[in-house]
């Protein structure tokens, strides 16, 4: 059982210290992972990824204010940090046509009644250009509100590291169902679908992709799942990516051998390979450890086996895929970031042996929690095939 109340206090605590830090009197936050780590509360999330129907307004100090899609302000109901609710004025076009102009500048003029005459900077998540335009004609100084929840969530508290053990745990156990179900002759949309139903059934929310793939559809990867038929021999590879309970992301891969066909030379080596990848790279992820040292240092598959498909040597997860992105070195000085491993981290450390042109590859994926004597695994999966 995990304290909801304190789970919701120690984050929105560690979110008012990144604002501050940041300079900001306050924050605004569209984003729903952002609502969900700030306030605790949850509606309507995949909608609003892409409908800006909800927000929230976190203050230094002061209430903080839930903008609610219309009817559903009950919702919030027992969520500690939440001080106000009010009805949410949208002004995208799909809702406001061609008033859209009026509804944004009544957006802001509320904006504007929060900050109070001494608030001008305000770090906002996401905001389409009427938007900036209005809170600007105000004299609000806007301030990039994302970097300001990615470095509020890079820590977990210890009651998010027993969610996360949670979700994980849920997730393992969704896992084995799917391995159960596993046969020659259904289709890799038929397994997925068990990853989804047990993740559901276990109290999870949705996947973020669908990343299973069996046989030649292995090589390369990141392509999606799809009406193929797995057949005795196969190698499949799926990568979990989904949002479980309480809305806690688990991000896991693993390659099977599928039916009762002997497992190849090939098919092993790459395994191997993989496996010696990953093995290599968890054991870089100590307290101090920088983002460059880490790119510099992390092992490589054999350039015969070795795709450019994926450049990650890890990144983080919270409630979603997180900051911080860490690259390999092939890619790191055009596209990478600096940046140091600190002790409470969750990161996922990404393994792939992928022949260029070949017809399979393996994906290994551990998700990690960043302790003071190096990673523990949160996984109980084997990396067997």
């Amino acid at each position: 059982m995990i304290d909801e109340h304190e789970l919701e206090r120690g984050r929105l605590a560690r979110l008012r210290a990144a604002i501050a830090d940041a300079g900001c009197d306050a924050g605004l936050f569209y984003d729903p992972t952002n609502i969900r780590y700030a306030t605790g509360t949850s509606n309507m999330q995949v909608y609003s990824l892409h409908n800006p129907c909800r927000y929230v307004f976190v203050p230094v100090q002061g209430d903080v204010v839930l903008f609610e899609f219309k009817g559903c302000e009950h919702l919030s109901n027992n969520h500690h940090g939440v001080d106000q609710v009010r009805t949410a004025i949208s002004w995208y076009d799909f809702i406001t046509g061609s008033r859209t102009a009026e509804f944004a500048k009544r957006w802001a003029d509320e904006i504007a009644s929060l900050l109070g005459s001494d608030g001008y900077d305000l770090a906002v998540d996401r905001l389409d250009p009427i938007g900036a335009a209005e809170l600007g004609a105000r004299k609000i100084r806007v301030h990039d509100g994302q970097r300001v929840a990615n470095h509020a969530r890079l820590i977990k508290t210890e009651t998010e590291v027993h969610a996360v053990r949670r979700a994980v745990a849920a997730c393992d156990a969704a896992i084995d169902q799917m391995r159960d179900a596993m046969q020659p002759g259904m289709t890799e949309n038929a397994l997925w679908s068990r990853l989804h139903q047990a993740n559901i059934e276990f109290g999870g929310e949705w996947l973020e992709t669908r990343l299973l793939t069996a046989g030649h559809r292995t090589n390369p990867w990141y392509q999606e799942c799809s009406d193929n038929v797995i057949n005795s021999g196969d190698l499949v590879a799926f990568d979990t990516d989904l949002i479980g309970i309480g809305g806690y992301s688990v991000d896991v891969s693993r390659t099977w051998h599928a039916g009762d066909a002997p497992i190849t030379s090939h098919q092993r080596q790459l395994h191997d390979a993989a496996s010696e990848q990953l093995s290599h790279n968890l054991a870089l992820f100590t307290p101090g450890a920088s983002f460059a040292e880490i790119s510099q240092q992390a092992h490589l598959p054999p350039e015969e086996i070795h795709s450019v498909t994926n450049a990650a040597v890890a990144h983080g997860i919270g409630l979603c895929n997180e900051y911080p992105l860490i690259l390999n070195r092939d890619h790191f000085a055009d596209a990478g970031y600096d940046g140091e491993v600190k002790e409470g981290m969750v990161l996922c450390v990404e393994a792939l042996a992928a022949p260029p042109g070949g017809i399979e590859s393996v994906k290994l994926e551990e998700q990690i929690l960043v302790t003071a004597t190096g990673p523990e695994i949160l996984s109980r999966q084997s990396l067997d095939l």
